[in-house]
């Protein structure tokens, strides 16, 4: 579902940055009047988990790849607010380090896995739960919540591809940017998603909010940082794992680059072609003359640092400024 550079407008892309600005912002406030110093490692946990699990590539219906995002477990933990918080700094890591969605994408990635998905996992899980009130319902509340949220995400990103040819088209009329129609990138990117990726999104959210409900109930019911080392186990596991994305062959749907997009289509869009070229350090988690399963772990592992130095950075930054404004 990371939407690369190039396959949307320079227009597109710029709106929804837009929109995602004062989202961001309503996001950082919420993180500070929410946080506290013994909370703020799970901000850190949580966005180390969303990074980890869309790591992890399966195959899907057409021949393609896609992944889980954990978004909604996030939300589900610690709010919409501090998920759509979490889940953008684990993918502006992943766009900026590893070439994982497009840099000028950012926002409009941040908006479907980032904002759309964390805010309807989050209520419907609320909805649903008052509903079904038992311990299986609640963890039945996890399932739907997660398996609808990433699908409507899903959705959005259909949406994003399929306008691209109606709206920017050359002078012959062909399109600039994402060649695909609505009637191509819907069905391409739901039936993927709804078959599969819905299922792992509801059993990964399922399995960790059980983990976490048994070994650090804290979390859940007090909103508190509880055992953390119980935490940090499944982000070790997790990293350790990753090569298993590996075993999935083939591009995810609407994430080709160029050469693939000649084979699949006979030529290469100008906004393609002539696009931004962003070269990140480690581009598909990998390093250079290095084994590639080791390139995916040693990866995960500077993703993971990387992630939790920043939400650290950031912490001591809001308590500090907490601190200025109670004297």
């Amino acid at each position: 579902m990371h939407i690369p550079d190039n396959y949307l407008s320079p227009s597109t892309c710029a709106v929804f940055g837009a929109i995602m600005v004062p989202i961001w912002r309503r996001a950082s406030i919420k993180v500070k009047e929410e946080m506290t110093r013994q909370k703020m490692p799970l901000l850190g946990v949580s966005a180390a988990f969303s990074f980890l699990v869309m790591m992890f590539n399966v195959p899907v219906p057409g021949g393609t790849t896609a992944h889980a995002i954990g978004g909604a477990l996030v939300a589900i933990l610690l709010g919409p607010y501090s998920a759509t918080f979490a889940v953008t700094i684990a993918l502006v890591i992943q766009a900026l380090f590893f070439g994982d969605g497009g840099v000028l994408a950012i926002g409009v990635n941040c908006f479907n896995m980032a904002f759309i998905m964390p805010f309807t996992a989050f209520y419907l899980f609320k909805l649903i739960k008052k509903v079904f009130k038992s311990k299986k319902g609640e963890l039945f509340s996890a399932f739907i919540a997660a398996y609808t949220s990433v699908n409507i995400a899903a959705l959005f990103a259909a949406i994003e591809f399929g306008v691209q040819p109606l709206l920017f088209k050359d002078t012959l009329g062909r399109p600039l940017y994402s060649p695909y129609c609505l009637k191509v990138s819907i069905p391409a990117m739901m039936i993927p998603h709804l078959l599969v990726i819905g299922i792992l999104e509801g059993i990964i959210t399922v399995g960790a909010y059980s983990y976490i409900k048994k070994f650090s109930p804290e979390v859940i019911y007090e909103g508190k940082a509880g055992k953390t080392k119980v935490l940090y186990i499944i982000i070790g596991v997790l990293a350790l794992a990753t090569p298993l994305g590996l075993l999935a062959k083939g591009t995810a749907w609407g994430e080709w680059g160029t050469d693939e997009i000649k084979k699949l289509i006979g030529f290469v869009p100008k906004g393609m072609k002539n696009g931004v070229n962003y070269n990140s350090p480690m581009a598909d988690y990998s390093i250079k003359n290095m084994k590639e399963y080791f390139g995916y772990i040693i990866s995960a592992v500077i993703g993971v640092i990387v992630i939790i130095i920043i939400i650290k950075v950031l912490g001591k930054v809001i308590f500090n400024r907490k601190q200025k404004e109670n004297k």
